[in-house]
């Protein structure tokens, strides 16, 4: 009767010890992923440009958003234009993206909630060195490509990046593919920018990918700080009544988090101990 005894209470003492480490994986897996014990909310799909992923900016951000808030983040690169074209098919829950007047008209059609101003650099024109001289001038710039039949390679994907290229190129009333000479890569910033070197050949790039890319090249920046040069980046959450698999609170989430101070900050500090300048400037005050 007294062995008996024995096994039960062993058995007891087992049932207790395997039903506390079970207790502590539950806890582990809804802190996975945070430092700050904040529990695991779910994923969400952001849908952004090249330029955050090539510049590396993207790997600065999302793991101090998914710690922050436990929200875990897909982000898919693609040109501005295929990113749009995301949410209007309610294939993404966030856009991340740099095409103002794309995205003006994105809110329009009734495809996001609102456009809010986060950061913005701006674009070069890159190309070989000493054939035309350094300047300040972004249509004289183009206009000396065009009529010299320089090479230019464009991204030629309905990115920001092209979308600003092609606004030069008409604001000088030129046709850009009556140059011989100009190449459609259909390809991203990086990408574009190694084309542009194997060619000899002049692009327009942002800044960042620039810098995080111009070791790799023989380039040079040709023109710079112009005004119509600027590059301006809005968040914009998805509609939510277009899917009803979009993650509204997600989403609501990134935009909330992108906005605030502390990662206004991350934002501007991003670049500088590397490049000596900030690769991005914060701009949600613009907001206000």
């Amino acid at each position: 009767m007294k062995k008996k005894n024995v096994f039960i209470a062993l058995f007891v003492i087992l049932s207790i010890v395997f039903s506390g480490c079970g207790n502590v994986t539950e806890d582990d897996n809804a802190t996975k992923g945070s430092s700050d014990n904040t529990k695991s909310k779910g994923k969400i799909i952001l849908a952004t440009t090249t330029s955050t992923q090539d510049s590396g900016l993207l790997d600065v951000l999302l793991p101090e958003f998914t710690k922050q808030t436990g929200w875990e983040v897909d982000s898919i690169a693609v040109g501005t234009g295929e990113a749009l074209k995301m949410g209007e098919t309610g294939e993404a829950d966030v856009l991340l993206v740099h095409a103002k007047s794309k995205e003006d008209a994105f809110i329009e059609a009734g495809y996001g909630l609102k456009r809010y101003d986060v950061m913005y650099n701006d674009f070069l024109i890159i190309g070989p060195k000493n054939s035309i001289k350094k300047n300040e001038d972004v249509k004289q710039t183009f206009k000396s490509i065009y009529d010299n039949q320089y090479t230019f390679v464009s991204r030629g994907d309905e990115s920001g990046t092209h979308t600003k290229e092609l606004d030069i190129w008409k604001s000088i009333g030129v046709t850009p593919t009556d140059n011989p000479n100009y190449v459609s890569a259909g390809q991203g910033m990086g990408a574009t920018i190694l084309m542009a070197d194997e060619k000899n050949a002049y692009t327009l790039s942002d800044r960042a990918t620039w810098l995080t890319t111009k070791e790799k090249t023989t380039l040079d920046i040709i023109c710079e700080k112009d005004s119509q040069l600027l590059n301006y980046y809005g968040v914009i959450a998805v509609n939510p009544k277009l899917n009803s698999k979009i993650n509204e609170e997600g989403a609501q989430a990134f935009v909330d988090w992108i906005l605030s101070d502390e990662t206004q900050k991350l934002i501007g500090d991003f670049g500088v101990e590397e490049y000596g300048e900030s690769l991005f400037i914060p701009n949600a005050t613009a907001n206000e």
